[in-house]
Formats: C-alpha cells, sequence, structure tokens
C-alpha cells in the first residue's frame, strides 16, 4: 500500500498543477481542446515514467556534481523522440501543439521528480511517482481542455456536441475559453474548488496579526 501511495497520491492530494502549481504553461497554452491536451498528456507521462526509470537505475554511477546535466540530457533525448513519434503519426496535431512538447525540457515537474525522487528510490517507486505525476498533470489538463472545447467551440475532440449558430445551430460559442485567460479562470476555480473540499492543501498564512488581550474595544 505504502508503494501504490506514490501513484495515487499525486493525483488529488499532491496534484502536481493545483498543489504545486508547476507546469502550468502547459495548461494555459495546449488546453484548447481535448485532442491537444490528451497528446500533450501522453508525451508528458511518457517522458517523466521513463526518464525517471533511467535515472533512477542510473543513480548510483552519476557523479554528484554534474547530476543535472545527466538528467537533462536523459530527458531532452526522450522529449526529442516524443515530438518526432507526433510530428510523424499526428503531425496536424503537432503543428498545433507548437514548441509545446519541446518544452517539456523545461517543465518543472519532470526535472523536479527526476532530482527529488528518482534520484533518492530505487526504479519500482520512482516508477509508480513518475507514473501517478503524469495521471494527476494530466487529469487536470484534460478538465480544463474539456471545458474550454466545450464551451468555445461547442466540441469535443472535433466532434459537434453543441450545434454553433454559424451552422445553424442554437449555441454560441464563447471564445473567450479559446484565449488563454479563460485557462486561469479555469485553474483559479478548480484549485478553489478542491481546497474548499480539502482545507488541508490551503497553505499557512505567512503574516500572522499579534492581539493584544488587554487591548479594550473602541
Amino acid at each position: 500500500m505504502s508503494a501504490l501511495r506514490h501513484l495515487y497520491g499525486p493525483i488529488i492530494d499532491n496534484n502536481p498543477i493545483t498543489l504545486q502549481i508547476l507546469g502550468i504553461c502547459s495548461a494555459l497554452a495546449v488546453t484548447t481542446s481535448l485532442t491537444t491536451s490528451a497528446v500533450m498528456s501522453l508525451a508528458l507521462i511518457t517522458v517523466l515514467v521513463m526518464s525517471s526509470l533511467v535515472i533512477s537505475t542510473i543513480r548510483r554511477h552519476i557523479p554528484s556534481a554534474i547530476r543535472l546535466i545527466v538528467q537533462i540530457t536523459i530527458i531532452a533525448s526522450l522529449v526529442i523522440v516524443a515530438d518526432q513519434i507526433i510530428q510523424a503519426f499526428a503531425f496536424d496535431v503537432s503543428q498545433r501543439l507548437s514548441i509545446f512538447v519541446g518544452l517539456i525540457v523545461t517543465n518543472c515537474l519532470v526535472l523536479g521528480r527526476a532530482e527529488a525522487f528518482a534520484m533518492q528510490n530505487p526504479p519500482g517507486p520512482a516508477v509508480l511517482d513518475a507514473l501517478g505525476n503524469g495521471l494527476g498533470y494530466s487529469l487536470i489538463l484534460l478538465i480544463v481542455g474539456f471545458i474550454r472545447e466545450l464551451l468555445g467551440a461547442g466540441t469535443l475532440f472535433g466532434l459537434t456536441v453543441f450545434p454553433s449558430v454559424y451552422d445553424g445551430g442554437w449555441f454560441t460559442p464563447l471564445n473567450l475559453m479559446l484565449l488563454a485567460p479563460s485557462a486561469f479562470f479555469i485553474l483559479g476555480l478548480l484549485i478553489w474548488a478542491i481546497r474548499a473540499l480539502r482545507p488541508a492543501q490551503i497553505e499557512p498564512s505567512d503574516y500572522k496579526i499579534a492581539i493584544d488581550p488587554n487591548r479594550r474595544a473602541p
């Protein structure tokens, strides 16, 4: 059970986006549709799991002085392979994702799990931790992509759900949902909802007001 905690813990209780606020750039940029959200999620999960597996396997042979260089090299190599596969089998989606698959190299989540967990643990727990964080990250991307595509275009995975007025239907697309600020609003509402249901995730205030018990009310 303790090993499985690495898998299911990051999905809600320690979600990398809603709790740790990591990797939100792609959550803002690629979630205009469920298709791009799903492909980005799959690419990140693959890179995250494979990099954690490789780094954990060779962790005892990586000199401390160059460990970050080795980690980035491994991650960059996997990102290049993932990007080339997407271009080969889903070129249109690759064009829509633009540079954001390549930016997985600089994603704080990937390098953070490699440095904080894979370098300190054997391959089994490292893979579970990477998969759990990838699934937690993907869950948020898919939720945001679902809301933005449905309300912004009336479609899901490009298939019509709400007939648009432009095609003789009844639904008026909300163009704001296709702009990056809408992802900020949706993420903010998700974070608020999760922390309202799980108060333990609320950070303590950095400021405390000292109250004088002897002070009289005016």
